[in-house]
């Protein structure tokens, strides 16, 4: 029976999403990143963090949620409302990579999330600790050589670019390395720099004071070309295991079902400040560019890019979660 009462809540209820999308954000924003504090992701959500806040009036907030290779963080953001206040920090690995490491996963890279755009792309170095003698990629390789599954590569978790990496490394080296995978970047390059490990391919910004500082040793890094930061340093290709390329990117993406409005407006907010000269040079000092030409159409495209480019390779591997 249709009541009076319903007549006239009727229109105020059908206005009600419309007038939550106009007032977004009217409340603090969570980004949830798969990695422990201290890793590149880390280090670039909390530079672009304040600056957005300050475009959109409202705190962002950071909160870490390493673990399972950055399912954890994932399945947290498919499952949590999509009323544009949660935002996944996700990369290559999570994104592109996991979907052939494991078997199953709790979310879909393409189905449970809304793409919002990319913020930057790192380079990975390959390091050895300063007490170790090695000094070039054959070197280590030797070494490897010489005492398979004996030398440490320390990786950010299953399925990170760190650990598909190795994982690149020894399939072109003919070599057998040991995983040692953690919660993210920072902890996995304290315990490089401790010398609990042999070797890793670590993001930049993770390692370019220890670099400067001399405790760690750079032997080559993971881009097709050289880096503009560390001109004199060769790709791994240069030094010997042609084919080799790697590199990294993280990525902001809503929950499936996020008001496209309520999209269009964070990547309103963000190209602009992904441009400006003084945060490009922040990211630049640590090892990371930005990334402005970039939406939803250009993730969603590069997410599809990446997991048809890793699939071969992981399954070529043989990786699994564990190494």
């Amino acid at each position: 029976m249709i009541t009076r009462r319903h007549v006239l809540l009727t229109p105020l209820a059908l206005a009600t999403p419309a007038l939550a999308q106009q007032d977004w954000p009217a409340r603090p924003i969570r980004v949830v990143l798969p990695f422990a504090a201290g890793g590149s992701s880390d280090i670039a959500a909390r530079l672009v963090a304040p600056r957005l806040g300050a475009a959109l009036g409202q705190q962002i907030l950071i909160e870490n949620r390493g673990g399972g290779g950055g399912n954890i963080a994932a399945e947290t953001v498919a499952r949590a409302a999509p009323d544009g206040y949660t935002i996944f920090q996700g990369n290559i690995g999570v994104l592109a990579v996991n979907p052939t490491l494991y078997r199953s996963l709790p979310f879909d890279p393409e189905q449970s999330f809304q793409p919002i755009a990319h913020l930057n792309s790192v380079a990975n170095i390959l390091c050895v600790p300063a007490d170790r003698p090695w000094r070039s990629v054959a070197e280590l390789r030797a070494a490897m050589l010489a005492a398979p599954e004996r030398i440490r590569a320390g990786n950010s978790g299953p399925g990170s670019i760190g650990h598909l990496a190795v994982v690149q490394f020894d399939h072109l080296a003919g070599t057998r390395s040991v995983h040692v995978p953690y919660r993210g970047g920072g902890p996995m390059s304290t315990d490089l720099i401790a010398g609990h490990l042999d070797y890793a391919f670590a993001t930049a910004p993770t390692v370019l004071s220890a670099l400067e500082a001399g405790r760690l040793r750079a032997l080559a890094i993971g881009t097709a070309t050289r880096s503009a930061l560390l001109p004199d340093l060769p790709t791994v290709a240069e030094a010997g295991l042609t084919g080799f390329e790697v590199s990294n990117w993280d990525a902001w993406l809503f929950p499936r079902g996020v008001a496209p409005a309520v999209t269009q407006r964070m990547v309103a907010a963000l190209r602009p400040l992904l441009a400006d000269p003084e945060l490009r040079a922040e990211f630049a000092r640590r090892g990371m560019e930005t990334i402005t030409a970039s939406g939803p159409a250009e993730l969603a495209a590069s997410i599809r890019a990446e997991t048809l480019r890793w699939a071969p390779m992981v399954r070529a591997s043989g990786a699994t979660p564990d190494g």
